[in-house]
């Protein structure tokens, strides 16, 4: 069980074979790395699992590797335009999730992947960047050192929304208790990859950013960010894996509003459950959640039924089917959001 989805693992993966699997999107949603928060968005769940079938047929059409098997509709495997009805099944190939060793000295040891050959899940978070948001990481790695402007293709330090000339992509750690951005020297290291498969898997990044951009300017949207994950399977080839595109996985924008759990993330930053956890992740990385004294407050009702609107009207459009009825236009939904928070 994850923070936001369940897995049900009909076959174990093995060294030489893929297994089976089926990922049952719930309402529940996570933000700050926090797992589980106190309310449930309602049709959350069916809403993610039909986008995220959606765009997987859309880049299993660019003849990229996928691990994507079918939507789950009364226990048969459907494509998104057979299915009757929304479900929150989704049947996949399942690889080895081969978790790094915490040392004593509390650095995680990663040399075991240089023996592993194939079926297993690549320990890194690929993000592409088309534009800095505010509240995007960026900002702050810019001043302690960490990137340079050169790396982002700028000469002086950027403004918030400020759109990059070239997608910048960015890497972090998957398997951690806190994910740990990298550098793509370190990256190659800890996952053992070859430059060629390091470069194959950021020319695969470029190619689904660019489809996920087309694909939601047509109702409106900009595509701000987002994060791709990658397994090799038992051939050594780089299959796209989890989920893509959804307002969980991407930033998306409207005129600058957010539309993506961003929102929910805006909404608590002004907590001081939100303080709590900046400082506990400050004194200590590895363990900061012992640390957090105060716990997250549920979201204002009529918030959190904005959200399960956006989430329900951003699939209907995307799609161009009526998945979810009675649900009022996106654009109205955004606009009310955006009353909301600036309120």
């Amino acid at each position: 069980m994850g923070s936001v989805k369940d897995l049900l693992v009909i076959k174990e993966p093995t060294k030489d074979c893929p297994g089976l699997g089926r990922f049952v999107f719930s309402d529940r949603y996570s933000v700050f790395d926090w797992g589980e928060m106190p309310d449930h968005i309602a049709q959350k769940g069916s809403a993610l699992c039909l986008t995220a079938a959606y765009f997987f047929e859309k880049i299993e059409q660019e003849r990229i590797m996928t691990h994507y098997l079918g939507l789950v509709e009364n226990e048969e495997m459907k494509s998104l335009s057979t299915i009757s009805q929304p479900t929150n099944i989704l049947a996949t190939k399942l690889y080895r999730v081969l978790k790094p060793q915490l040392t004593e000295k509390n650095n995680y040891n990663y040399r075991f992947y240089k023996q592993e050959v194939g079926n297993f899940l690549i320990p890194l978070e690929i993000i592409y960047r088309n534009t800095l948001p505010a509240g995007s990481s960026i900002f702050n790695r810019l001043k302690a050192g960490n990137i340079k402007l050169e790396d982002l293709g700028l000469e002086s330090f950027p403004e918030e929304g400020i759109e990059l000339q070239k997608p910048y992509l960015d890497v972090s750690t998957k398997l951690e208790a806190t994910d740990r951005y990298l550098n793509w020297r370190e990256a190659q290291e800890i996952s053992q990859l070859s430059h060629q498969k390091i470069s194959e898997i950021n020319a695969i990044t470029l190619r689904i950013n660019q489809m996920i951009s087309k694909e939601v300017q047509k109702i409106g949207l900009k595509n701000e960010d987002g994060k791709l994950e990658f397994a090799l399977d038992n051939e050594q080839n780089v299959v796209l894996i989890d989920v893509v595109g959804t307002l969980d996985e991407c930033r998306f924008t409207y005129r600058g509003i957010p539309v993506s759990k961003e929102i929910a993330r805006l909404y608590y930053r002004q907590s001081r459950w939100y303080q709590d956890i900046v400082k506990a992740k400050e004194k200590d990385p590895t363990n900061w959640k012992k640390l957090v004294k105060e716990k997250p407050q549920p979201l204002p009702p009529r918030l959190k039924l904005l959200l399960s609107w956006l989430y329900c009207a951003f699939t209907n459009e995307l799609t161009e089917r009526k998945w979810f009825i009675g649900i009022p236009s996106l654009l109205d939904i955004l606009q009310e959001i955006h009353d909301f928070i600036k309120s």
